[in-house]
Order: C-alpha cells, then sequence, then structure tokens
C-alpha cells in the first residue's frame, strides 16, 4: 500500500472503493509490526483499532461519517484515552489506566478518527531526544542510530515510518517541533489556550500545549480545527471562536513582511547545513516578493535559562502528586511512610525528571525564590513584550528549528547543558504562547532531514498555516 501524504488522499481512496479502512488499520499494525526496532510505540490497540475502522466503514457506506474518517492517529504517552493505559513513559505510573478521554482525544473520536496507540516518549516529556523514556530510547526511522528528537520522539518517528498518518504530541519548549525537524515532518505548535490540555498529564502547565506531527498542512489544519475550541474542563482554554482552517489555506499572491532573528544565524553552534538551508529559503522568499529583514533581538540568550528555571519550578509542583500513595508505582523497600515517599520517587522518576524536579524545588525554595523564580516571570514578560513588538510590524518571524540535525544515539546524555542547547530556538515560542511550526527544509550532507521554523502572532494560526502551505508547496 502506498504512503499517503494527506487525508484527502486517503478519502480519494475511501470513495473509490480501492480502500476501506479496515485494510489501513492492517497496513499500519503490518507496518508497526515490521518496525518494532524503532520503539516508536509502548502499546497497540489492535482489537480496537479493528473494530472502530469497521464503525467507520459502515458510516462511510450510509453517508454518515465525520470529518476524520480514515484518519489513524497515534497518542503521545500523557494523552488520556478511557481504559487505556497511560504512563508519561514513566516507572512512576506502573499500572496505571485512565479513567476518562481528554477533551483534544474525545473530539478526534468524535469526527470518526481511529486511534491506534499509544507512543514512547521522553518521561513526563523531559528531554530532546527521546532517550529518557523508562521503556528505552526511540530510533530515528532516516538513521536508527540516531535520535528522532523529544520529547514526542515516539509520536513523530510513527509518522515519519508511516505507523499512522498523524500523531499527538506535546510542546512544553519545542516538543514537537524538534522532533518534527529531525524526522523530515511539518511538526505545529498552536497558542496556548487554542486547544483544551484538559486530559493532557502535566510537565509546565503554563508552557504545555498539545501538537500535532502530520505530512502535509492541510491535516494540521484540520485536525487543529476539530480539537480547538473552549472547554468548560480547563479555564485556560480560549473562548475565541475557532476559525475554518481549512478553508483559509490558500492566501492567493499575499505578499509578508519576515524578519529573521539575526542572532539566531550567528549562533556558535548552528550547523553549516542548517543555517546554508535557512539562508536558501530566506533568499527565496525575496526573490519572491516577501520583505525579508534581519532584526536583533538581545534577549535571545535568556531565553534557555528563564525557559528552565520556570518549567523546572512548574514540574515540581506538578509532579508531587505521584507519591505512590494513590495510584501507580510504589517501592517494594518502604518501612514507613516517610520512606515510602523518599523510595517511590527516587526509584520511581528517572535521572532527568529528578534532576528537573531538585532544580524546580530549588528555584521555589525561600532563599532563592525572588533570586530565580520571580526574576524569571520579568525576564518572560520582557521576551514576551520584544516578541509583540516585532509582531506588530512583521508577520512572520523565521529562524531554524534546531541549530543541528539528529544527533547519534548517546552523544549528549552525559552532558545536559548540551542537550537543553538543543531547544535554543523552539523555546520562544513557548514563552511567548505563540503559534510556531517546523517544516521540512531538505537535507544535509548526510542526508538528515532539517527543519526551519516559522513564528507567528497570537492566534494566528490560520495566517500561519497559509504561509505554512505556500512554502510547503513550493518546496515540492
Amino acid at each position: 500500500m502506498k504512503n499517503f501524504s494527506s487525508l484527502s488522499e486517503i478519502k480519494a481512496s475511501l470513495k473509490t472503493g480501492t480502500l476501506s479502512c479496515a485494510t489501513l488499520v492492517e497496513h499500519y499494525l503490518k507496518n508497526i509490526e515490521e518496525h518494532k526496532h524503532l520503539n516508536a510505540f509502548l502499546e497497540v490497540y489492535t482489537e480496537e483499532a479493528r473494530l472502530q475502522a469497521q464503525r467507520v466503514d459502515e458510516k462511510l457506506r450510509l453517508g454518515t461519517a465525520g470529518r476524520l474518517a480514515g484518519l489513524v492517529v497515534g497518542l503521545k504517552d500523557v494523552l488520556c484515552l478511557q481504559d487505556k493505559g497511560l504512563q508519561a513513559s514513566s516507572k512512576i505510573l506502573d499500572g496505571f489506566i485512565s479513567q476518562f478521554t481528554g477533551t483534544a482525544v474525545q473530539r478526534l473520536l468524535d469526527e470518526d478518527a481511529i486511534i491506534i496507540g499509544r507512543q514512547n516518549c521522553d518521561e513526563f516529556a523531559m528531554g530532546s531526544s527521546n532517550e529518557n523514556s523508562a521503556f528505552g530510547p526511540v530510533r530515528n526511522a532516516a538513521d536508527p542510530d540516531r535520535v528522532p528528537g523529544g520529547s514526542s520522539g515516539g509520536s513523530a518517528v510513527a509518522v515519519q515510518a508511516d505507523l499512522c498518518q498523524v500523531s499527538l504530541g506535546t510542546d512544553t519548549g519545542g516538543s514537537v517541533r524538534q522532533p518534527a525537524a529531525f524526522t523530515g515532518l511539518v511538526g505545529f505548535k498552536p497558542s496556548y489556550g487554542r486547544i483544551s490540555r484538559w486530559g493532557l498529564l502535566a510537565y509546565a502547565s503554563s508552557f504545555d500545549v498539545i501538537g500535532i506531527f502530520a505530512k502535509s498542512i492541510e491535516d494540521c489544519a484540520l485536525v487543529l480545527e476539530v480539537m480547538a475550541g473552549p472547554d468548560e474542563y480547563d479555564s485556560t482554554a480560549t473562548q475565541l471562536e475557532v476559525p475554518a482552517y481549512t478553508q483559509k489555506l490558500d492566501r492567493g499572491n499575499a505578499k509578508y513582511k519576515v524578519a529573521y532573528i539575526k542572532n539566531t544565524l550567528e549562533s556558535e553552534g548552528l550547523s553549516a547545513a542548517v543555517k546554508q538551508r535557512t539562508v536558501e529559503k530566506l533568499r527565496w522568499l525575496e526573490e519572491q516578493g516577501h520583505t525579508v529583514e534581519a532584526v536583533d533581538f538581545p534577549l535571545l540568550d535568556y531565553m534557555l535559562p528563564t525557559y528552565y528555571i520556570l518549567t523546572t519550578a512548574e514540574a515540581s509542583s506538578n509532579l508531587s502528586r505521584f507519591d505512590g500513595v494513590r495510584y501507580g508505582y510504589r517501592s517494594p523497600n518502604a518501612d514507613s511512610l516517610e520512606s515510602m515517599y523518599k523510595l517511590t520517587r527516587s526509584e520511581g522518576f528517572g535521572a532527568e525528571v529528578k534532576r528537573r524536579i531538585m532544580l524546580g524545588t530549588f528555584v521555589l525554595s525561600a532563599s532563592y525564590y525572588d533570586a530565580y523564580y520571580t526574576k524569571a516571570q520579568k525576564v518572560r514578560r520582557l521576551i514576551k513584550e520584544a516578541t509583540q513588538a516585532l509582531l506588530g510590524t512583521y508577520d512572520f518571524l523565521v529562524m531554524p528549528t534546531t541549530p543541528t540535525t539528529a544527533f547519534k544515539l548517546g552523544e549528549h546524555t552525559e552532558d545536559p547543558l548540551e542537550m537543553y542547547l538543543a531547544d535554543i530556538f523552539t523555546v520562544h515560542a513557548n514563552l511567548c504562547g505563540i503559534p510556531a511550526i517546523s517544516l521540512p527544509n531538505g537535507t544535509d550532507s548526510s542526508g538528515l532531514p532539517v527543519g526551519i521554523q516559522i513564528v507567528a502572532d497570537l492566534y494566528q494560526e490560520d495566517k500561519l498555516l497559509a504561509f505554512s502551505q505556500y512554502l510547503q508547496g513550493a518546496a515540492t
């Protein structure tokens, strides 16, 4: 069976009768089995996917199928699906079964999407390589000796290797865009609050966003259109009306003002191949009549420390609920209540999660709260204001998604700082809560995918997706 580039291709085959949802699901199940070495899935919903495929085929026959009929979706292991395991790829949630389905996932099901399984990720979405999972690393399908990026690495590889058509990941500091760049996919992060977070295991609540991996902008637009909107269970979800994203992808011959942050292309960690591809795309935009200008952003060097201070603080608070008392793993070696807490968390959490909890606890401690946490909140506000000023003048900010292409497994595991630097260009959008997307932008000399990142103003996903469609169309 062919590797479908979009849901519209699948629907065309369903309409002519050359394809059924049942045969499509079998195709993906076969691929999942053949690509087990990539370690993308933690659990495959084989029988449930088959039953849902039969139901959707019947709805198609009756003409009552939803907008996502024929779309096979994978879920990052931080999204709730009722009566299914949920672990955040962590030992501390061993045996935990979700008691409800999250809003975003339910909205997909309501439009007849087929959920095929839950996908491996960095533990509690903390990582940039998908090497922090309690279930072992995910491998990049382009080169199994390299990382797929993180934290949503399993979700990215599942789409990359044609194990499903679309995956839902989460993006706290680049965890959708960075793996998308490493695997040659479209990775989309909407504005904070555009999609309800009800049913998403929290890492850093003021940063977390559900994002989308796809092969086409068209699929991103449709899935966003279905998932977005107000939700009574999430007070941070915006009340704004959801635009018809799929109907706004064609902006005709619109000319845009595009800025690129000069500092990003002068970064000493930026590889020559990524820089070259980015510069080529900027030149191409200029040749097409768009305004392309370099801008300075003096706060760039403060983004990563600000991000890690604030997210570790929020993680320290959010992850305090995992203590072995009510659910999940409980240490068998405890002999008192205090030792049960200590041993459960020491044994249940991996090294990176423990590192971030301790960092967060430190910056929230009485002696250091103002020196770190309060100051970081002030810097976050300055970054947001400076970004809003730029986006008041320009339609988009363009920059590399990542400083390098996919690195080798184990290459940065001994140096957390080197690993954190993989997020240097992506945390910007999360600090500001604005939408951003990573698009495939060629390859390096080794054939590894390169990504380019586009950032737009708050809640301007329609404009961002239309521009991305234009860029992706030009690339093909």
